[in-house]
């Protein structure tokens, strides 16, 4: 079977194919966590109605009028907390986002490196300043930067991997004194159709955001060198290009469900044309041995 070329968010070729995702049925526990926020408004607007209904039944000789219960019910209304958008899900995730890069190897030990080599998105998982990142973000660097939300930058070191799912686990060996750790959210009940923002520095400008749909779901693809195989990815369709590698895939309600990790472009080029990845969040907290729920 033919393969379209693929290039990682960092710009690295590699080869797809997508295999029909798994569509299991999703428990009650997890369309209730779901629906959380809709079933809240529901539940408020209800009591609202049944005690406006209360009044009306109970206390005629109060002089209860009709105007009275409507304007209990436009109460109600108003008090229900509107959907959440791309810009509340930005706010939320921001202070867990930060710059990845990967330094180049100097011969000259007095001799600071010239140049980045490498440029992604990390996400801050444990407050303690461990940080979630793509493996091929800081492959092979001889040093490794990472700066926070607040500016502060810090050198980090790497302090496990899973290249089955191309991850790498960083330690920050400063952090800011206010550090927030993201929301992770199980993947469980995901469907194609739902709404996903991606946060990151496309070709270092940032932080970025950026807005689309699940596209699939359980999709693959064979790396370059034909080594590995990532599988059971995220297939998603809000833009992102190298340097968005390592970044967070969020709901609208700012909770992490993924790790971008690649971008499809048949053509060969290194941008973005519809088709991006991401690791579930099951499989990247397992890179810390880590339960994210």
């Amino acid at each position: 079977m033919k393969r379209a070329a693929v290039y990682s968010s960092s710009g690295r070729r590699q080869t797809a194919k997508s295999e029909p995702p798994a569509a299991p049925r999703p428990t009650w526990r997890e369309w209730r966590q779901r629906n959380a926020r809709a079933l809240r408004v529901s539940a408020w607007m209800a009591i609202a109605l049944l005690g406006a209904a209360l009044l009306w039944t109970l206390a005629p000789s109060k002089g209860i009028t009709a105007a009275e219960v409507e304007a209990l019910v436009q109460k109600a209304l108003e008090a229900r907390q509107p959907p959440p958008t791309a810009a509340d899900a930005y706010e939320s995730i921001l202070p867990s986002v930060v710059h990845v890069r990967g330094l180049p190897y100097s011969a000259d030990a007095d001799v600071e490196p010239s140049n980045e080599s490498q440029s992604g998105t990390g996400v801050v998982i444990v407050d303690t300043g461990i940080i979630l990142t793509n493996l091929h973000v800081v492959h092979g660097a001889k040093g490794i930067k990472v700066v926070f939300h607040d500016g502060l930058e810090s050198d980090a070191v790497i302090i496990g991997v899973q290249p089955e799912h191309d991850l790498a686990v960083l330690q920050a060996k400063t952090i800011p004194d206010d550090l927030h750790a993201a929301t992770l959210r199980s993947t469980a009940g995901l469907r194609p159709g739902e709404e996903v923002i991606a946060v990151g520095f496309p070709f270092g400008i940032g932080p970025s955001v950026s807005a689309g749909v699940i596209s699939g779901l359980g999709r693959e693809y064979q790396t370059a060198d034909g080594k590995r195989v990532l599988t059971n990815l995220i297939q998603f369709d809000a833009a992102v290009n190298p340097g968005n590698s390592g970044g967070p895939l969020i709901t609208p309600e700012g909770e992490v469900i993924g790790i971008v990790t690649g971008l499809l472009n048949p053509s060969e080029q290194r941008v973005f044309i519809g088709i991006g990845f991401a690791v579930p969040i099951e499989n990247a907290a397992g890179a810390v041995g880590l339960s994210p729920f």
